[in-house]
């Protein structure tokens, strides 16, 4: 396929609007859904099964740099450190990186993670990466934000420089899983949103006086819902690289309480 052109595959997904991709979006509401989402994320340990897939990973590439894209609140990424700590990997370290980076829970971060965790505070774009963070590129409930072709221009950046990449992507597309955003995320708001950190008035404000920071996680959630990629989907799109030099690995994991979580794992060949 030209490189030029969009890979043909048709989607079941939906690719609404979500406010946290939107530019003129106030900065004081979005990070206040990530925080929330990288509460979450640490409780349900969502991606706690993916540790075993990013230690081989690693230790089949001698690879010891780990490049989290799209990093939000970031932090369910501190989970990663220590369970690939648990796992034996003794040397190795973490830049988080973000868009619209939010450096206040970034600090907060490698504050307590000095050695191993550390976070570039200017923009990064995802479709033209820096050459100079190499590592192990990877992408925790990110991917669903990007269409097909974009999806695919991801992929072919980081084929461009031979770097490895992850896309680990929690949830189920449906409209059950919606159901469960409908009922679950209102009452943790209401019952957790006190004990995020770094603690924030503005956080209370508009979680409890004015509800912007629930209301747009929610749409947001619901909307990430249908915006799943399957395995399958992603691996097309990755089969449509050129050059297609890369080995493709995929499928889904689950967490202890049956969530489910896609990936797809591209190393170059040897």
């Amino acid at each position: 396929m030209p490189g030029n052109m969009e890979p043909d595959i048709s989607f079941k997904r939906i690719h609404l609007f979500e406010f946290e991709d939107l530019p003129w979006f106030p900065d004081i509401i979005r990070t206040g859904g990530t925080d929330y989402l990288r509460y979450f994320l640490i409780r349900t340990e969502l991606y706690r099964p993916v540790i075993g897939l990013i230690s081989n990973s690693l230790d089949e590439l001698g690879e010891s740099k780990i490049i989290d894209l799209c990093s939000g609140g970031g932090g369910y990424i501190e989970q990663i450190s220590k369970g690939l700590t648990k796992a034996g990997e003794n040397k190795f370290t973490i830049t988080l990186t973000d868009k619209y980076p939010n450096v206040d829970a970034y600090r907060h971060i490698k504050e307590r993670n000095k050695d191993q965790i550390d976070y570039c505070s200017s923009p990064v774009d995802i479709f033209c990466v820096p050459k100079e963070l190499k590592g192990f590129r990877v992408l925790f409930s990110a991917i669903h934000h990007f269409k097909p072709d974009q999806v695919r221009s991801i992929l072919q950046d980081a084929v461009n420089a031979n770097a490895p990449i992850g896309f680990f992507d929690g949830g189920e597309r449906g409209f059950v899983s919606i159901l469960g955003l409908l009922i679950i995320h209102p009452l943790a708001f209401a019952l957790f949103t006190p004990f995020f950190k770094p603690f924030k008035l503005s956080r209370l404000f508009f979680t409890y006086i004015i509800p912007l920071i629930p209301l747009y996680t929610i749409w947001d959630g619901a909307v990430s819902i249908l915006r799943m990629y399957e395995p399958e989907e992603l691996h097309r799109i990755a089969l449509s690289l050129e050059p297609n030099n890369y080995i493709w690995k995929y499928g889904k994991t689950k967490n202890r309480f049956g969530i489910k979580a896609t990936y797809l794992i591209g190393s170059p060949k040897k």
